[in-house]
């Protein structure tokens, strides 16, 4: 199936049943489907088919993923665009991505409108919400186009997405992602978290140019509603939960932790709710144990990349219990057990699979891996190597199947020759009650090559001193993985889908020296 299939199963299975909620207004699939006729039925006109690309600069916005419908029902590429991407980043992505026509929103006007002498390949200027004199407003460009299905069919193995990653050692490259990539996982989301006699509805409130886009479709396919969220602060999303009855959603670790911190979070009953997924990053064990005490049985782990979508693996609610009892620290720092239609090996640095328990690169081979890296061959063949994904991420298989991530490869401190993995500190400090957020990273010592740094997100009205967290980590982990220092920040610095950017992180440190690893 192409992506837009997964829409159209939705459509047969409930026409007149609301897809899309966004605000106050509410959009049925008859509705939503029409209107992605439209999209396409327009850019076949204008001349964009197979091979062109098309880009949406919007934040959450249900026209906005009616556009990207519209996009690939006419056969294109669809880029995402994070709208709070520094605009030179955005206009470096667009050029190179061979970007021919844009859809925006108007409030990002000011920021376009002075990269458009850059962007010189795009044909057609799209404005979601408004008019401009540069910009047809969406509205008057769908003016007298059919609604009747344009004939365009998709192959498994043509480029639906192009989205960008990697800038943390330059630029950015593009991930080309398949619609067959896409179908294995949805297909894997669809069998890790089941519905029986009642359709889904989900809470979009993470970005859809990320993560929480492209997990609203399994909730399309299945014919129920996904509701928008624009401005994700922790009481809004609640209120969401509550008002529309929403049985499933994603976000990252980091917002989790501030809803946990709202006054009152135990008080309040979530009944519809049943899967409740976070990713992204790394989840603190302690704030996920007390995410189940305040939500319940239906906490829900996920492991994937740019590079294999989202679906590497999963932690489903039952598994974060055994015998009716939680399960070990071990269990639920796991990101679960591969899925079913991918298969997942760790493998050494001459490529061969190591047996249960050894610690090595994690690796992906299967239909869910990306086509390859767009007009970068060189960086293809160093990613995928005899068929498999080098995911770049270090990690083991249990006795059990559960997959667990030690580290980023390029995050790994190698302290006096030792390895160092910030992951198991970073655990320790997550659990200290006054802590908030964290991360740890190699900085630069004469003695020791790297030193290991701690640098700690206090929560709100709470403090602890550095020495206090050192000796913590020396009784949990020993002298040599302990931090030998600790710093305080007020915010540490993120990405939009709450990964922390420990490059930005290590360049306040080696700046001026050349790390060696």
């Amino acid at each position: 199936m192409a992506i837009i299939d997964f829409f159209d199963r939705g459509w047969r299975i409930n026409p007149n049943a609301v897809a899309y909620i966004q605000d106050e207004r509410s959009f049925t699939f008859q509705e939503a489907g029409e209107m992605s006729y439209r999209v396409a039925n327009a850019l076949i006109a204008g001349g964009f088919g197979k091979e062109s690309k098309g880009a949406i600069w919007s934040d959450n916005d249900v026209i906005g993923w009616t556009c990207a419908l519209g996009l690939w029902r006419a056969g294109l590429t669809y880029i995402p665009v994070n709208g709070r991407n520094v605009a030179e980043e955005n206009q470096y992505v667009l050029d190179f991505f061979d970007c021919e026509v844009l859809f925006f929103q108007q409030q990002f006007a000011a920021v376009i409108e002075p990269l458009r002498a850059n962007l010189p390949k795009v044909r057609q200027w799209v404005c979601l919400d408004g008019s401009l004199p540069w910009a047809t407003s969406l509205s008057e460009w769908l003016k007298g186009v059919p609604t009747t299905a344009p004939q365009v069919e998709a192959a498994l193995n043509d480029v639906a997405t192009l989205s960008a990653t990697g800038g943390t050692t330059g630029k950015p490259k593009g991930v080309m992602n398949t619609h067959r990539a896409f179908q294995t996982y949805f297909a894997q989301f669809m069998i890790a978290f089941p519905y029986e006699g009642e359709r889904p509805v989900n809470l979009a409130a993470a970005p859809m140019t990320h993560t929480a886009g492209m997990l609203s479709l399994p909730c399309t396919a299945q014919g129920g509603t996904v509701v928008v969220v624009t401005k994700p602060d922790p009481a809004t999303v609640l209120g969401a939960i509550a008002k529309h009855g929403v049985t499933e959603m994603f976000l990252p670790p980091t917002v989790i932790y501030r809803l946990l911190e709202i006054p009152g979070i135990d008080k309040i009953a979530f009944p519809s709710l049943k899967f409740f997924l976070y990713g992204a990053a790394p989840m603190s064990v302690e704030k996920l144990k007390r995410a189940i005490e305040v939500f319940g049985p239906v906490m829900a782990g996920g492991y994937g990349q740019t590079e294999a979508p989202a679906s590497i693996a999963f932690l489903p609610p039952e598994a974060h219990f055994v015998d009716g009892k939680l399960a070990s620290d071990e269990r639920l720092s796991s990101v679960g057990r591969p899925n079913p239609l991918i298969r997942v090996e760790i493998l050494n640095e001459r490529n061969e699979v190591l047996p249960i328990g050894g610690t090595g690169e994690i690796c992906v081979r299967g239909d869910l891996v990306m086509k390859g890296y767009y007009k970068a061959p060189d960086k293809t063949a160093e990613t995928i190597i005899d068929g498999w994904l080098h995911t770049g991420d270090i990690g083991h298989l249990d006795a059990e199947g559960f997959l667990h991530i030690t580290d980023r490869k390029k995050d790994m401190i190698i302290s006096g020759g030792f390895n160092v993995y910030p992951s198991e500190i970073e655990q320790i400090l997550w659990g200290h009650p006054a802590v908030h957020d964290c991360a740890v990273i190699g900085v630069p010592d004469d003695k020791w090559g790297e030193a290991v740094k701690a640098v700690v997100e206090l929560k709100v009205g709470q403090e602890v001193d550095a020495e206090e967290l050192i000796t913590l980590c020396k009784q949990k982990l020993g002298s040599v993985r302990a931090p030998k220092s600790v710093d305080f920040t007020a915010a540490l610095p993120r990405s939009q889908v709450g990964k922390v950017l420990k490059k930005d992180l290590r360049e306040q440190y080696w700046q001026g020296v050349e790390r060696r690893i």
